[in-house]
């Protein structure tokens, strides 16, 4: 054992989803520049400090990017492949950054779920540029991060139809339209208007509320929240009808 090599580089990269009433966004930062190239588009992430826990390092990443405190945040797969970070132009940007470049780094998926209406983004010590991306026009990134971006829109997937997780994307006060909205950009899926309202309703996913939609140019819509004592009980949208071309 005493001749083997400890690495102790661990590192958390974080998939921010956001929501902006049609599509869903991913959001993105641009590496900082260093001399001779331009940075890479990537995910926000950094290696955990010695002091913190790895939720602690997620949550000041964020923190960072955002302004804001107390994000949705869940911890979803470790990435260890060993060649992760042996792509010439990664290792060219780290050499930059890192005492020694080449050296192994485990990383620790983290995703977030926030109202992209609530705050806004800004540079950090790790990013040049912060910017929302349509989860369908995603362009290579760094290192592995199309891979980690990939499971956590799996795990999202799988957890909001599991545990209704995903309706921290909506405001508090949303029409049916906007519900239906996040349903088929996170399942990426076109559904029946008529039956899913039909199904909403029946279930009792959501209140109606006494309020309609302001400073809109269409016939305002009714506004709705969501009913949190019957989402904690029940999925509602196993059945849903696939609109069929």
């Amino acid at each position: 054992m005493k001749n083997r090599v400890i690495n102790p580089n661990v590192s958390v990269d974080c998939v921010v989803f956001g929501f902006d009433t049609q599509s869903l966004k991913v959001l993105l930062i641009e590496q900082k520049a260093v001399e001779g190239m331009s940075g890479h588009q990537a995910l926000p992430g950094d290696l955990v400090l010695n002091d913190e826990s790895l939720d602690d390092a997620a949550a000041r990443v964020l923190k960072e990017l955002t302004g804001i405190e107390g994000i949705f945040l869940r911890q979803f797969h470790a990435f260890g492949d060993p060649n992760r970070v042996k792509q010439v132009q990664d290792l060219d940007w780290l050499k930059s950054y890192r005492d020694q470049p080449e050296a192994r780094v485990i990383t620790i998926g983290y995703y977030a779920l926030v109202k992209m209406d609530e705050f806004q983004t800004e540079a950090s010590s790790f990013a040049e540029r912060v910017f929302w991306q349509d989860i369908h026009e995603i362009p290579e990134l760094a290192f592995d991060h199309n891979s980690i971006m990939q499971r956590a829109l799996d795990r999202l997937r799988e957890e909001f139809e599991n545990r209704q997780v995903g309706f921290e994307l909506l405001p508090e006060k949303f029409t049916l339209s906007q519900l239906q909205s996040l349903y088929e950009a996170i399942e990426d899926r076109e559904l029946d208007k008529r039956n899913f309202r039909k199904k909403v309703l029946k279930e009792k996913l959501v209140t109606a509320l006494d309020e309609k939609q302001t400073g809109v140019v269409h016939k305002p819509a009714r506004l709705y929240k969501l009913n949190l004592e019957v989402r904690s009980k029940s999925p509602v949208h196993g059945s849903f009808v696939t609109v069929k071309f």
